[in-house]
């Protein structure tokens, strides 16, 4: 009976018509259209306040929107960006609901500080002392009914969605229904602390000798409404007076933190996707710590050898490279103009070579690029957002200690000296050489073989699925042409039997017909 009134609740009058303006504003922004009826999109400011009034998953997929420069203006991505989920802590009725719900046994702590230490859209943090060990901890505390209240705004949003989607174009339709299946994934995965701590045990066991301090689990205190973890002291990453007191060197933890997510990213495939400042903590001894794993990614093989010969074009100032790595990545598809992306690589190699390269002119050139790439049949991939999403957030800490850094000219250097080992050729070992002797023989047979293949007819060629989809529409619609002409012709001739003097004008106008749909396809 509870969750029928917070049901209610959610879906008031009032609150639906805020969603409602939501989509519509997304929509009438991702198409340039300045009106739909008598809705206008949302001013900037207007579009952040609806968002804050809607509560914990809006923001969480204002968040996600906030990196899509190719949805909104640069007025709306600074409104947006500024969004935080740091929240009012739970009342008091509130909390003790929480915490008896994750802890029907309130004595295995023998401290549980009521003030939380930070307090988000999900949970909170709180310091406590385990009964048992004695060992200080950090327990994130999951807000009351909130997984209830993501799967109500989850079927809101898609009820919504169904509702407008007579309005949206392919294009548009599947990239918003792209941002939010990432966001609905993405969101259940916080909502539940048991994912983040398999999240956070996997971390430990692949990046374990990273150099990158995680917390340590304490499995047996944990569930689904919390999670129980090592306490851990540092400095704020972005804190430059408390930073500046530790005197340790930002260069060494900066080239630290751009090989880690190298590694996550371009070697490892497993991916913290929110290394927000608040996530990032620098011991004393000057040990990296990275926090909270509610938002974990992993990037398929095929998107990171992608993603591994786009930086190899960047540095090389290969165009053939960089359209072919952006083709692999999903972004760019036969339609593409070359002369225009040959415009565009030209303008993006001019800004590397640079000396007076900084922050601020890689934001214009972000959107110079955005804006020429609108015309294009182009999207943006949820996995390359993330990438956009961390390199952003890591540009933006290194912009706070160094004059004139930006991601290009102070971090594209560091993932070309990982390269070779992201490709696996950081050594060439006796080992290596001996296995890939042995392999020769076998090498000898598939080439062999495909030559074969090739002799019959029978060689199977696989294309990147941008372009299989591509080239499905294309063929979709000439056939559709095709049956269009013949329905027409067949028409035509059909009145030209029919003993009727009405007939001999239809079966004219049929015949006229037919080629129009063959002009109107060209």
């Amino acid at each position: 009976m509870r969750r029928f009134f917070i049901a209610l609740y959610l879906c008031r009058p009032q609150r639906s018509y805020g969603i409602f303006r939501f989509l519509i504003t997304v929509f009438l922004l991702f198409r340039r259209r300045p009106n739909w009826l008598l809705w206008r999109p949302l001013e900037p400011a207007a579009l952040v306040g609806t968002v804050r009034s809607l509560g914990a998953s809006f923001l969480k997929l204002a968040q996600v929107l906030a990196t899509r420069a190719d949805f909104f203006d640069e007025d709306y991505l600074l409104e947006l960006r500024q969004l935080h989920d740091r929240m009012p802590a739970m009342c008091e009725i509130h909390r003790e609901r929480a915490f008896r719900r994750a802890f029907p046994d309130p004595e295995v702590f023998s401290v549980f500080d009521q003030v939380p230490l930070a307090s988000a859209s999900i949970g909170q943090v709180h310091k406590a002392t385990l009964r048992k060990s004695g060992e200080v901890v950090a327990v994130k505390l999951l807000r009351d009914n909130i997984q209830f209240q993501v799967r109500v705004d989850i079927l809101l949003l898609t009820l919504f969605l169904k509702v407008l989607r007579p309005l949206f174009t392919d294009q548009t339709r599947n990239s918003i229904e792209a941002v939010l299946q990432a966001f609905s994934r993405v969101i259940k995965q916080e909502v539940s602390m048991r994912q983040e701590l398999a999240n956070l045990e996997l971390f430990r066991q692949v990046y374990g000798a990273s150099g990158v301090r995680f917390p340590v689990p304490y499995p047996d205190y944990c569930s689904d409404d919390a999670l129980v973890m090592s306490f851990e002291e540092g400095v704020r990453f972005d804190d430059v007076a408390e930073m500046a007191k530790l005197e340790v060197g930002f260069a060494e933890l900066m080239q630290q933190l751009v090989t880690f997510y190298t590694e996550q990213m371009l070697v490892k495939g497993l991916f913290h996707a929110d290394p927000h400042p608040g996530n990032l903590l620098v011991s004393p001894a000057g040990e990296l710590i990275l926090l909270d794993f509610g938002m974990v990614s992993r990037i398929p093989q095929s998107m990171r050898m992608a993603m591994i010969y786009a930086v190899k074009a960047a540095y090389e100032r290969d165009f053939d490279l960089l359209v072919s790595a952006t083709r692999k990545m999903g972004i760019l598809t036969e339609e593409s103009d070359p002369a225009a992306l040959s415009s565009v690589a030209e303008q993006l190699f001019e800004i590397f070579d640079s000396v007076h390269l900084d922050a601020s002119s890689m934001q214009e050139l972000a959107f110079g690029v955005l804006d020429v790439l609108h015309d294009q049949p182009f999207k943006l991939p949820q996995d390359v957002i993330y990438v956009m999403r961390v390199s952003s957030l890591i540009e933006g800490l290194g912009t706070r200690y160094i004059e004139n850094f930006n991601g290009i000219k102070d971090v594209l250097p560091i993932l070309r000296h990982n390269l070779p080992r992201a490709l696996g050729e950081d050594g060439i070992s006796l080992e290596t050489l001996r296995r890939e002797f042995l392999q020769l023989p076998m090498t000898a047979i598939k080439t062999r073989r495909l030559v074969e293949l090739a002799e019959k007819g029978e060689l199977v060629v696989r294309m990147a699925q941008a372009d299989r989809k591509y080239l499905l529409v294309r063929l979709e619609n000439n056939l559709r042409a095709l049956g269009w002409l013949l329905f027409f012709l067949a028409m035509g001739f059909y009145f030209q039997r029919v003993p009727q003097p009405w007939a001999t004008p239809l079966s004219a106008a049929f015949l006229m017909i037919a080629p129009l749909t063959l002009l109107k396809r060209r």
